[in-house]
C-alpha cells in the first residue's frame, strides 16, 4: 500500500517564502510558528538562523500529521559578524540601509526539513549582495513605499529594492527568503516527498 503523501507543512508566515514553494508547486499547508529570534551573544548570522529554522520546525512537528514534512527558514541581512533584522521603525530602517548603502553584504537563510519519528535536515546557504550608494532622499521615498517594513536588512530584492542592488552572487531566491535549488536538492532525497500540482 502506497503511503498518503500529506501536504508540506511550512512553519513561516512569510508571503514571499509561500510565492516560492507555489513557484516549484510543492502542495503545502502553513503553520507559522512564533519562537523567540533574540540573537544570543556572540552567535554569529549564520548559528542564529539554523538554530531559528530548527526551533520553528520542531514546534511545527507537534502540529504535524503522522509521515508529514514539516519545512522552515529563517533569513538575516548579515554585515560583517553582525545579524540585521526587519526594521521596527523608519529610524530603524534608515540606519540599516545607510550601513548596507555602497557596500557588499550577505544574505543568509537556515532551512530545516523533517518529519515525526526521524532526524532534522538543517542547513545555511549564504548570498553576497552588493548594494549602490544609496541618498537620504532614496531612502525617505523607499521607506514610504511601506515596502521596507518586517523586511531582514529593510528591502526587498524581488520589489523596488532590487533597483538598490548592484550585484548578487549566490542563489536569488535566497535573498527573496528561501534558497529553492538546495531545498529541491532536499526533496530528490527523501522518502514519501511532498506532493506537487499537476
Amino acid at each position: 500500500m502506497t503511503p498518503v503523501a500529506h501536504p508540506l507543512l511550512l512553519a513561516s508566515a512569510s508571503p514571499r517564502r509561500r510565492e516560492l514553494l507555489e513557484q516549484i508547486q510543492l502542495v503545502f499547508e502553513v503553520a507559522p510558528m512564533d519562537v523567540d529570534e533574540t540573537p544570543r551573544p556572540g552567535e554569529s548570522p549564520e548559528v542564529l538562523v539554523e538554530r531559528l529554522a530548527i526551533a520553528k520546525a520542531e514546534a511545527a512537528l507537534e502540529r504535524s500529521a503522522p509521515g508529514q514534512w514539516v519545512l522552515a527558514a529563517d533569513t538575516v541581512v548579515a554585515v560583517g559578524g553582525e545579524a540585521l533584522g526587519k526594521p521596527a521603525a523608519f529610524a530603524d530602517a534608515a540606519a540599516m540601509l545607510q550601513r548596507l548603502s555602497g557596500g557588499e553584504h550577505r544574505v543568509v537563510s537556515g532551512m530545516a526539513l523533517g518529519r515525526p519519528g526521524e532526524s532534522m535536515r538543517a542547513r545555511t546557504v549564504t548570498t553576497r549582495v552588493r548594494m549602490r550608494p544609496l541618498t537620504p532622499s532614496d531612502i525617505e521615498h523607499y521607506w514610504a513605499t511601506g515596502e521596507p517594513r518586517g523586511k531582514a536588512g529593510a528591502y526587498a530584492i524581488q520589489g523596488r529594492g532590487a533597483a538598490f542592488v548592484e550585484w548578487i552572487a549566490g542563489s536569488y531566491t535566497n535573498v527573496v527568503g528561501l534558497p529553492l535549488f538546495e531545498l529541491e536538492q532536499w526533496l530528490a532525497r527523501i522518502p514519501d516527498p511532498p506532493p506537487r500540482r499537476a
